[in-house]
């Protein structure tokens, strides 16, 4: 049996320590529009999709459900037909994150499903950036002619919500880390 310690999380660093790595990566994610011509592994699709379905829900109801796409004339398809996705032309992979509304319960918990799938798909660009792949995150919901036309595009059941396009790739572009930092956007113990 394993007597080691139980691992426990990193301690609150001071102002004038360096941040831990966690923090770093997310100010690397960034918006990739351009990518290699290179395939992304199975086995790293599928640490995205851990990742993804990491995420918080309400009443832990996990509503979501992930539509991966490595065909090439349905990228170009959802390149031409989506007005702001024209990188998945570049781009060897999308993934469509879509909310399942038969999975969730009708009431307070049932408007969260929005919440949680975005949640989802929050994960998914931090985890891209750690394994060195860059996405982007299209919108479709709530816009009903995107998500009519998701449907369309991938068969997808009326129940079945398209949340937004996530084209994957390994990155043809570099961008620097940042933050978009407002102080004028914070407010303390109220507005």
């Amino acid at each position: 049996m394993d007597e080691s310690p139980p691992l426990s999380p990193p301690s609150p660093t001071s102002p004038t320590e360096r941040p831990p790595i966690a923090y770093d990566l997310l100010l690397s994610r960034r918006s990739i529009r351009r990518y290699e011509d290179r395939l992304v592994p199975d086995e790293l699709v599928t640490r995205l999709l851990e990742a993804a379905m990491a995420a918080p829900s309400a009443s832990n109801e996990q509503p979501w459900h992930f539509v991966v796409i490595s065909r090439r004339e349905l990228l170009d398809e959802l390149s031409e037909r989506h007005p702001y996705a024209g990188m998945l032309r570049e781009a060897p992979l999308c993934i469509v994150p879509c909310g399942d509304l038969d999975l969730v319960p009708e009431g307070v918990s049932g408007e969260y499903w929005v919440q949680d799938v975005a949640a989802a798909t929050q994960n998914l660009l931090l985890a891209a950036t750690a394994l060195g792949l860059g996405t982007v995150w299209c919108g479709v919901h709530p816009r009903p002619e995107r998500v009519d036309m998701v449907r369309e595009v991938l068969g997808i059941p009326s129940r079945i919500v398209p949340l937004c396009l996530v084209p994957v790739g390994y990155p043809a572009e570099q961008k620097p880390p940042r933050t978009q930092f407002d102080p004028a956007r914070v407010h303390r113990d109220g507005w």
